[in-house]
């Protein structure tokens, strides 16, 4: 149960001294959303199986879900039978995957975030006037992976201000960068003044390559953290914001915090002498885990969660155009 800030519920006695405070927004992202609808209408279209490389998105229980629908999550391209059908995940691909998918005459749905799109583009623009990009992010990252191979022999991967005193360039006077759209606001800010107080030429992109998701999600958290005796993160270890949420919460004052991907993984001593909880989600997380989260804080004598909000979120993305012209084909758009 929730209830919004300022409608507080009537407390019973023992948790008169508890509260519960939900961030929001939280969870789903509209290019999170966009990506599992389209391996779910993929799998309604063409039945299964679907192959999708690597995960959709960073979530196990999602994952998990999608594989019982018939859904088959690969690693790379050669798993995937010649002529099948495949999607590729929000977090974008390389060129030579495009490519790879070609030769083996693959059906590829591209199911990457529009917002990750925007940065490829970006990398492409730099490279095509000759900068050195240096593209700020996580060795290892899909989306990393991707927009390097947009440009491998432009950009180079700064993971944090100390990598600086290592970058070497061509020409001090043009220095782009760029960075993967999950991290930390502030973590790459500080980044980005590192690189600057070296290259002071250097150029930004033309807009905050941060998501707004990635954005509001850690403003959310970091408007409910001070007033944290614990903060609970749900998303999968391997989701880059989610991760990043945890740290947030921790540097704006909370506690302590602490990344479950179901409430099976709360640890019963984290709740000792804990007055106010507060929870929130990665850009990848079902709402029905959060809900699951409150729902054993209320086993335990917790009162109904009271929604913070900061910010309000109506964007939606239009399905990729491929399985937009197949739904359509088909009379089913």
């Amino acid at each position: 149960m929730t209830t919004d800030m300022g409608m507080p519920p009537i407390l019973s006695p023992e948790a008169a001294d508890k509260a519960v405070l939900l961030a929001a927004p939280r969870g789903y992202c509209a290019g999170v959303d966009r990506a599992v609808i389209t391996v779910e209408k993929a799998l309604d279209l063409y039945g299964a199986p679907v192959y999708v490389r690597k995960q959709i998105v960073h979530n196990k229980h999602v994952v998990s879900d999608l594989e019982s629908r018939g859904a088959i999550f690969v690693e790379e391209l050669d798993e995937v039978p010649t002529g099948a059908t495949v999607v590729f995940s929000a977090h974008g691909v390389s060129p030579e995957v495009h490519r790879q998918a070609e030769e083996r005459s693959l059906k590829t749905i591209d199911a990457t975030c529009p917002l990750v799109t925007k940065v490829h583009h970006e990398a492409k623009r730099f490279a095509g006037e000759d900068y050195d990009i240096l593209l700020i992010g996580h060795a290892g990252h899909e989306e990393v992976e991707g927009t390097a191979g947009e440009a491998p022999d432009h950009i180079q991967l700064v993971q944090s201000p100390a990598d600086v005193p290592g970058i070497v360039v061509r020409d001090p006077k043009r220095v782009a960068w760029l960075s993967q759209t999950t991290l930390s606001v502030d973590e790459t800010l500080e980044t980005v003044a590192a690189i600057r107080a070296r290259f002071p030429e250097l150029l930004d992109p033309p807009s905050d390559d941060i998501c707004y998701a990635t954005q509001n999600r850690q403003l959310a958290v970091k408007e409910i953290a001070s007033e944290s005796d614990l903060v609970i993160v749900v998303g999968s270890g391997n989701s880059s914001n989610s991760v990043r949420l945890v740290e947030v919460a921790l540097e704006a004052g909370a506690k302590a915090a602490h990344r479950v991907d179901d409430a099976s993984e709360i640890d019963e001593s984290w709740l000792d002498g804990v007055s106010t909880v507060s929870v929130t989600s990665g850009a990848s997380v079902p709402e029905a885990l959060v809900q699951g989260v409150l729902a054993l804080l209320a086993e335990r004598g917790y009162p109904d969660a009271q929604a913070v909000h900061s910010a309000e979120e109506s964007l939606i993305f239009a399905l990729p155009k491929e399985l937009r012209r197949d739904l359509k084909a088909a009379g089913r758009a």
